[in-house]
């Protein structure tokens, strides 16, 4: 699932405002999101996502999503890190 991808990435970028400056750098291979969280959060994640051919892959919890990223608050976006660029 999803989560594991989260789990073993090398590096993660956490939220909505990080994963669109890193994405505009190409410096992104995945981006995962989370669905309970409103359309208009995660907007312009999708946006870049599109503009910069990002693969995303959605998951249900924002909650577990967190988790996974070893925070201790929800995630509502978590993107991987290309390995290029660790």
């Amino acid at each position: 699932m999803s989560y594991e991808k989260v789990k073993q990435a090398q590096k993660t970028i956490i939220g909505t405002k990080q994963a669109v400056k890193a994405a505009r750098n190409g410096h992104l291979s995945e981006i995962i999101v989370a669905m309970d969280v409103d359309h208009h959060v995660i907007a312009p994640v999708l946006e870049v996502a599109r503009e910069f051919n990002i693969p995303v892959t959605n998951v249900p919890s924002k909650q577990q999503l967190g988790k996974v990223a070893d925070l201790r608050v929800h995630a509502s976006v978590v993107a991987i890190a290309d390995s290029r660029f660790l």
